[in-house]
């Protein structure tokens, strides 16, 4: 029933990498105009799971258009149905696999994208949403000054995004290990952003939006991490060639104990 009515949702978009080698997605550059009708900023989620976090920010944040991506449309459709009945315009889903996000949008067509309790993916540096791999693929799409929000219960995913942004000399522009316990940390002079105004964090909506893992973490204990991260060119992306203490709590292979992993 729930893929009986995604593929009847006006809002959700399901296409696989062949129909994109084949036809390529007719909303790539026209979000503004074929979808949203308007020139609002675009914010997308990857790995949005339910949809939580996207509906709670196009519920807030109305001047703004907002798109979620993953790959399980079980769980997208509870995201897609609430927006439906919502009547809600700034809305849309995009079921496919994350690396095939510069397939979606032209060069600056996206303002912010916002990572939100994505697998920290432990073992394998390439599958982790804030790799420079992803860095990369991400810079294709953003406004100049874009920038990548990440909330995580993961210290791994946390420490290994914060490592990574110094490697490579990008701006952090806001951090915090304890976003209920502690503020949050301003590191750098923030972009102005579409509507004029410099970033400043939403600690109310980081607070009071949260989605089902979240709620989850923070029944067990566990601090949740927030970072802000610019993406800027670079002519050479390296690695953070540092160790990190693998979450205690998520299972991984037997034979890792504390590192992180430098070959992909």
């Amino acid at each position: 029933m729930k893929f009986d009515d995604m593929a009847g949702y006006a809002n959700v978009f399901q296409y696989a990498f062949e129909q994109l080698r084949e036809t390529g997605f007719p909303l790539r550059g026209k979000w503004h105009t074929d979808y949203f009708h308007n020139d609002n900023p675009i914010v997308i989620e990857l790995g949005c799971g339910k949809g939580e976090y996207t509906v709670g920010l196009a519920q807030r944040y109305p001047e703004k258009n907002f798109i979620g991506f993953d790959i399980k449309g079980a769980r997208m459709w509870t995201g897609a149905t609430q927006a439906i009945e919502q009547g809600m315009a700034n809305v849309a889903f995009v079921r496919t696999r994350i690396e095939l996000i510069t397939h979606f949008f032209a060069p600056g067509e996206v303002s912010e994208i916002w990572i939100t309790f994505a697998d920290p993916q432990m073992k394998k540096v390439n599958k982790r949403l804030t790799c420079t791999m992803f860095m990369q693929r991400y810079l294709q799409i953003l406004k100049p000054h874009g920038i990548v929000q990440l909330k995580s219960d993961s210290n791994f995913l946390f420490t290994y995004t914060e490592e990574m942004a110094k490697a490579n000399r990008l701006p952090i522009l806001a951090k915090t290990r304890d976003l209920y316990g502690g503020g949050i940390e301003t590191l750098a002079n923030a972009p102005v952003q579409d509507n004029g105004v410099a970033f400043v964090p939403d600690v109310e909506a980081l607070r009071n939006i949260q989605t089902a893992y979240e709620r989850q973490w923070l029944a067990r204990g566990i601090d949740i991490k927030y970072l802000v991260v610019e993406p800027q060119l670079r002519e050479k992306w390296v690695e953070p060639d540092v160790e990190i203490e693998l979450d205690s709590y998520r299972s991984y292979g037997r034979d890792q104990n504390s590192s992180l992993e430098k070959h992909v």
